[in-house]
C-alpha cells in the first residue's frame, strides 16, 4: 500500500482509533497540550503504531484521520493525513520499549517549566514514583521531529514511563492509553509540587529503596486492579 492511501474501515487502526481521538480531546480537558500541539499513539497490530496526524484540532479529530506507521521502517501504512511529526519519537521508544503500548506528548505547564530550566523532576511523590518508577530525567535539546530528539528521549526515558524534553515538553509512556494519560495528569502535578517545594526552601527526594518498593507494589498489585 503507498503511504498515505487510505486503508478500509476494518483495518488495524480501527480498535485504537476511537480511543486515541478521545484521548487528544481529553489532553485538552485537561491543559495538557494547547492548540494543535502535542501528539498520541497506540501500538497497533503487525508491527504498527496508530498515532494523530499532524496539525489537526483535537476536538473535531475523526477516527478516519488517524494515522498508522510501521515500526520497522518509519513508513505511513494508513491514513490520508501525515503523522504527526513527533512520529519518529513514538517510534524509536516503541522499538526500545517492548512493554510500551501508548504514548502522550504533552507541553503542560510545569513539566515544561521543568524542561525549559533542564531539571529533572526528582522522586518526591508517591504516585509518580508508582507510575513512574522514580526520576523523570531531562533529555538532551535536539530540533523536534528529528532523529536526534528520539534517540535523546529513549536515552534518558530508560525504563522509566516518563521523560522531560529539553525546551519542549514530555513524554509519558503506559501498557494502555488510559495508564499514559494518567503518568502525564500525574507528571504535570509532581512538576508543580516539585517547583513549589523548592520555593519553600527545597524538595527532598526518596530514597531508591523506597522508590524500587513503591514502583514493584503498583505493577505487581495497583496496576492490575485499575484493569479490573
Amino acid at each position: 500500500m503507498m503511504a498515505g492511501e487510505q486503508r478500509p474501515a476494518d483495518d488495524m487502526r480501527a480498535p485504537l482509533a476511537a480511543d486515541i481521538c478521545q484521548a487528544g480531546r481529553l489532553l485538552i480537558e485537561k491543559r495538557l497540550v494547547a492548540g494543535t500541539w502535542g501528539n498520541v499513539s497506540a501500538r497497533a497490530a503487525q508491527n504498527q503504531m496508530s498515532i494523530t496526524p499532524s496539525g489537526r484540532p483535537y476536538e473535531s479529530l475523526s477516527e478516519q484521520e488517524i494515522c498508522c506507521v510501521s515500526l520497522d521502517d518509519g513508513r505511513q501504512t494508513a491514513g490520508r493525513l501525515a503523522p504527526s511529526s513527533e512520529a519518529p519519537l513514538h517510534r524509536a521508544i516503541y522499538c526500545a520499549r517492548p512493554d510500551v503500548g501508548a504514548i502522550v506528548h504533552t507541553h503542560s505547564l510545569y513539566a515544561s517549566a521543568c524542561a525549559v530550566a533542564r531539571k529533572s523532576v526528582p522522586p518526591v511523590i508517591e504516585d509518580l514514583i508508582q507510575l513512574a518508577g522514580g526520576e523523570i530525567c531531562v533529555a538532551a535539546y535536539a530540533l523536534p521531529g528529528t532523529d536526534a530528539l528520539a534517540e535523546a528521549a529513549v536515552a534518558a526515558l530508560g525504563d522509566r514511563q516518563a521523560v522531560l524534553l529539553a525546551n519542549h515538553g514530555a513524554v509519558a509512556c503506559g501498557e494502555t492509553l488510559r495508564e499514559a494519560l494518567m503518568i502525564a495528569e500525574v507528571l504535570e502535578k509532581a512538576a508543580q509540587i516539585y517547583i513549589l517545594a523548592e520555593q519553600l526552601g527545597g524538595a527532598f527526594a526518596l530514597s531508591a529503596a523506597d522508590v524500587q518498593i513503591m514502583r514493584d507494589f503498583y505493577v505487581a498489585r495497583y496496576r492490575q486492579r485499575q484493569k479490573g
